[in-house]
């Protein structure tokens, strides 16, 4: 498994779709998943710690978990399927580890609400690796990660 820090949130100039991008702690390696423009919004707000009045969905979420008694140890982005990512939440309740299938945008709403590690499987990253060289020149790629400017990541 490899740990994940978000980069930020782009969007795709194509579509115009939010994507999160996370980049390995240890390396230059990175992973961009599309994802929805509410998943990407709540994420935003954290990021920039902008505070509702109210509970939102991802709040609530965590709330749930805590008052079950239970904790987010972890989330781990673990299958890559027809360009659709996959997740679990992974909680500890009473020693005992629970896995919940997630959307991977969903997972990571969680985990920057508590502050727990992004993993991605090795595998994971060296299929999106594989992908994203047979659709973008390697140059292109980097270039394009080396453009980016922190007024980029802003919603």
């Amino acid at each position: 498994m490899i740990e994940m820090d978000i980069r930020g949130i782009v969007l795709d100039p194509i579509t115009n779709m939010p994507i999160v991008v996370l980049q390995s702690k240890e390396t230059d390696d990175i992973l961009s998943i599309w994802i929805g423009v509410f998943e990407a919004n709540a994420i935003s707000m954290k990021l920039e710690n902008i505070h509702m009045p109210r509970p939102m969905t991802y709040d609530l979420m965590v709330n749930l978990i805590e008052n079950l008694s239970a904790d987010i140890s972890y989330i781990l982005i673990n299958d890559l399927n027809d360009n659709t990512y996959y997740a679990e939440i992974v909680l500890n309740k009473d020693g005992q580890e629970i896995r919940i299938d997630s959307r991977p945008s969903d997972a990571i709403n969680l985990a920057i609400r508590k502050n727990v590690p992004i993993f991605v499987e090795e595998r994971v990253l060296q299929e999106y690796k594989k992908d994203i060289q047979s659709e973008v020149d390697e140059n292109e790629l980097e270039e394009w990660i080396k453009s980016l400017k922190p007024e980029d990541f802003e919603s």
